[in-house]
Formats: structure tokens, sequence, C-alpha cells
């Protein structure tokens, strides 16, 4: 199996894309709703958090885990790669959507930590809008400047965003708080135009047309679930070994809050009615 954490219901968005690239692969999604939003928390918090979800797919036998969670991604996945996951669960490993993000606006593979001898400098300025926890991380702007020194970074928080999506707000709610931290970023930009814009939170591929809608014509609306889902079909072909044993399994829905109200509310992320179980400590 292959588990998708995230700390609610954006990561739904992920599985969904994942799912439809591959209907025959076998996935267990967890959402720690009872502890949800995460961008609010402090790193610590989120890493022991974080660390405890991954524990428990680990346990609904996932050899590979996908942090569909940017603020989990942003805060714990370096850490949890170089201190935990070694010790703790050898043979086992976690991955990020941060990073097939970077990847696709750099141009630059992950694991290599700089510009290619051969690369051209094209300046560019990119827009990020993410749940605080993410944006205080520089995430980001630090893993894009390793590769690409000459991008331009911009991030903007957007704290009440998650919640309202969550909520089930309507677009006539929601709209003019998109629109209220886009004109935060342009201000940031001094009146530029952004090249491209990441919505680097996995709710937001929900309102994706209120960002179009808000920003500049012209500007390119980057969303992870397509990159994240091609990313991963690219880590299995390299690692083979992660590769699940069988398929043709329906997808399993666990939430660490209450199943019911979860399940009501994620159809709305997945695309169509999920039944979701409670996942006890």
């Amino acid at each position: 199996m292959i588990g998708v954490f995230d700390s609610g219901h954006g990561g739904l968005t992920v599985l969904r894309a994942l799912v439809e690239a591959a209907p025959d692969r076998p996935f267990v999604y967890l959402g720690d709703h009872a502890a949800a939003p995460y961008g609010p928390r402090s790193e610590e918090d989120i890493y022991r958090l974080t660390v405890q979800g991954v524990e428990r797919l680990f346990a609904q036998d996932c050899r590979l885990v996908v942090l569909a969670c940017n603020t989990a991604a942003a805060v714990a996945l370096r850490r949890m790669q170089r201190t935990w996951l070694p010790h703790a669960h050898p043979g086992r490993n976690v991955l990020g959507v941060l990073v097939p993000m970077v990847e696709a606006i750099t141009r630059v593979p992950w694991m290599q930590e700089g510009p290619s001898a051969d690369w051209l400098p094209e300046p560019r300025t990119v827009g990020v809008f993410a749940t605080p926890a993410t944006v205080a991380s520089g995430s980001f702007p630090r893993e894009i400047g390793k590769r690409a020194p000459d991008v331009r970074v911009v991030q903007q928080a957007c704290p009440d965003l998650v919640p309202l999506i969550e909520q089930g707000a309507p677009d006539a709610v929601i709209a003019p708080v998109v629109r209220g931290y886009v004109a935060c970023l342009l201000e940031q930009l001094g009146g530029e135009t952004p090249d491209a814009v990441v919505l680097g939170c996995t709710h937001y591929p929900l309102v994706a047309r209120l960002f179009a809608d808000a920003l500049p014509a012209g500007v390119e609306v980057l969303c992870q679930p397509s990159l994240v889902a091609k990313s991963l079909d690219n880590y299995l072909e390299r690692h083979p070994e992660y590769a699940p044993r069988g398929g043709g399994a329906a997808p399993r829905f666990f939430t660490t809050g209450a199943a019911e109200p979860v399940g009501v509310l994620a159809g709305r992320f997945f695309g169509r009615p999920t039944a979701f179980e409670r996942l006890h400590q």
C-alpha cells in the first residue's frame, strides 16, 4: 500500500490525481482532522504530529507515504528523512508534495542542490500562496534559490483560506478573501506582475479559478496534484521496491476525527463520496 497523509481534507485533491493516474494502485489516506489545521502550529508540534501520522500509515502496511500537506512537507520532511526514518524505519520512505513543485519551477532535479553546469539564467518572479507555517519555514524560497538563484520568490500567507474551504464556504465568501491575498502579494511586488504563482497548499486547487480571476491576465497558476502524480510515477520507476504488490483495491480513508462529518465534506475534495473510518491511537 502507499499512504497519503494530510492534516485534513486538502490531501484528497492529491489522492484524487494519484488514483486517476493509476487506478489499480492501492492507497490508504489518513487525515489528522482531530489536530487540524497545522498551519498555525509550532514547528515542533507539526513535526510531532507528522511523525505520528506516518507511523499510523506504516502500521496499515504502507512502505511509502506521501505527505500531501505542504505544511508538514515544508516543516517536517527533511528532518524525518535525515534523523528519524533511517533509525526508526529503515527500508521505508516518505515523500512530499513540495518537491515536484520546486522541480517544475526550477527545472532542476531535487537531489541536485544547485544549478546544472549548462544552466542558463532565466530571471522570473514567482509568487507563493501558502499557510503561515509553510511561509515561515522558508522552504519554497530556500529550495528554489538553491537550484535557480535568478528566480525571485515572494510569499503570501493565507491564514483564513483553509478554514473557509473546510467549512464549505461558497465562492461569494471566499472570492473577496482571495482577492485580498492577491492584492497583498502584488503590493509586495511593487506593481510588478509575477510570471507564475504557486498554490502552495493542497486545499487551494478547489479555489484555483478564484486565484486566476483575481490575478492579472497571463499569470500562470501552478497547482500540485497533477505534478505529484507524475512525480510518484517517476519515483516508482526508479525505486520499484516501493511499488505496491497487487492492486485493484479501492482507496481506504481514515481520520483521527469524527468519521461521519469528515466524510460528508471530503467528497468535495475527492470528487465522489468517501466513507471514512476513525483510526484510534
